[in-house]
């Protein structure tokens, strides 16, 4: 099993050093319980906030921490958040609770993305498109409204479409222990008379983390080359280090998406042994999660030919920093 996890890069980084990187270590999961408790002692300040400015700056820090929480779940569909396999499971599922969606349906599109990532295959790719009416329109709702359309997407979509036997029915299994969680969240809450408190202490955040998610996740990949393969089809931002820290490293992605089995806390390490054939293949490492989301909603949905003229002006500007005709990495054509 391990050869076949050295493979990638086997020629360019010594086999000792990336297997150290695949050991497991529980001590950097006490960021677990420590997140949670954060997450729980924002939504207590928000509960007892004696202004309306400062409750909601605890749902924005607590839609931050949950997408914290989110990277550790992340790590779980690929079985490296803990030892034992059912550890991943149970967690994932835990985890998944405030967001009502079915860990199930998430681990077999995040798999199947990173199997065919960007590619036609890839279930994540909408970015990619002809620009037509339909493209714009999805792109910008999931900057906005992220969150829900991942609900959607995960809850009915994929699972209809994909899930089959018994991942059909866990998912559905799953789904039914949300709704029962719900409901009976909301019939306490409501016989005690804080409904809608309960209500704003659950959606907003979420709402706020829908927002994080969707930078995230359109900064992994938008403008990477095209059907180029996990390394020079990732991106990697070399983010400010709360980001780092508190998302769990998924910013180092390009080493995370060529070796999926490096647990978190190890992603900043496999990053330094990967510079070379990084800078080999002239993938992509941005400063900024921002800086690549604005710069995603300055230009659209993307569509091949406009991926292409991207990354030929790149690599002309890499070969020739001083080339005027390679300064402007902006789009102006279809």
């Amino acid at each position: 099993m391990l050869k076949s996890l050295l493979i990638p890069m086997a020629n360019s980084i010594d086999k000792a050093e990336l297997r150290a990187l695949y050991q497991h270590r529980w001590q950097p999961n006490l960021k677990i319980p420590l997140f949670y408790g954060i997450w729980i002692g924002l939504g207590i300040m928000a509960w007892h906030a004696p202004h309306w400015t400062i409750a909601w700056l605890c749902y924005l820090a607590m839609g931050y921490m949950q997408m914290g929480i989110v990277t550790f779940m992340h790590d779980c569909t690929h079985s490296v958040l803990f030892k034992a396999k059912w550890k991943n499971w149970v967690f994932g599922v835990f985890a998944m609770i405030p967001l009502l969606i079915s860990y199930t349906a998430f681990k077999e599109d995040h798999l199947l993305h990173h199997r065919f990532n960007r590619s036609t295959k890839d279930p994540d790719a909408f970015t990619m498109g002809k620009r037509g009416i339909g493209d714009y329109i999805l792109f910008y709702a999931y900057a906005l409204i992220g969150v829900l359309l991942t609900a959607i997407q995960f809850v009915i979509i994929f699972p209809l479409q994909k899930l089959r036997g018994a991942k059909a029915l866990i998912h559905w299994s799953e789904i039914a222990l949300h709704a029962v969680i719900t409901v009976i969240i909301y019939e306490w809450a409501n016989n005690h008379g804080i409904a809608s408190e309960v209500f704003a202490l659950w959606f907003w955040p979420l709402i706020f983390f829908g927002f994080f998610n969707s930078v995230r996740f359109v900064a992994e990949h938008y403008g990477t080359p095209w059907n180029a393969g996990q390394l020079a089809g990732t991106r990697t931002i070399i983010s400010n280090p709360m980001n780092s820290w508190f998302w769990n490293n998924i910013n180092y992605h390009i080493g995370h998406h060529v070796y999926p089995a490096v647990p978190w806390y190890n992603l900043q390490k496999l990053h330094v042994l990967m510079l070379p054939e990084i800078t080999r293949q002239n993938a992509i490492i941005d400063k900024s999660y921002c800086a690549v989301f604005f710069d995603a909603m300055i230009n659209g949905p993307e569509s091949l030919r406009r991926n292409i003229v991207r990354n030929e002006k790149r690599n002309a500007k890499i070969a020739d920093p001083d080339s005027s005709s390679a300064s402007n990495d902006t789009f102006q054509s279809n």
